[in-house]
């Protein structure tokens, strides 16, 4: 088991930053591949980001393309989302989650609101 725990959502208005956190505890987080997903509300959820074990490669999302970083800290076993130049659109709340040998872990998500 892999547990999860974001922090760092809140309140900003648009064309701030904010710093996304994920902790994790329960297994060797550097086996497992990190990503950020978010859901808006009435909407699916939508990928955002993702870092692979070593930290090497990150994917983004289009809409969050050139705004948002991924990185990751396995010495702390804690991946970060950096968002910048935030929109209204980007109001949802962010999940962290974990995939690796065969499994998938979530959080429970932290929320994020843009004002206009």
């Amino acid at each position: 088991q892999v547990q999860l725990v974001e922090s760092g959502g809140g309140l900003v208005q648009a064309g701030d930053s904010l710093r996304l956190s994920c902790a994790a505890s329960g297994r060797t987080f550097s086996n497992y591949a990190m990503g950020w997903l978010r859901q808006a509300p009435g909407k699916e959820r939508e990928f955002v980001s993702a870092i692979s074990v070593s930290g090497g490669i990150t994917y983004y999302g289009d809409s969050v393309k050139g705004r948002f970083t991924i990185s990751r800290d396995n010495a702390k076993n804690t991946v970060y989302l950096q968002m910048n130049s935030l929109k209204p659109e980007d109001t949802a709340v962010y999940y962290c989650n974990a995939q690796g040998f065969g499994m998938t872990y979530w959080g429970k998500g932290t929320l994020v609101t843009v004002s206009s």
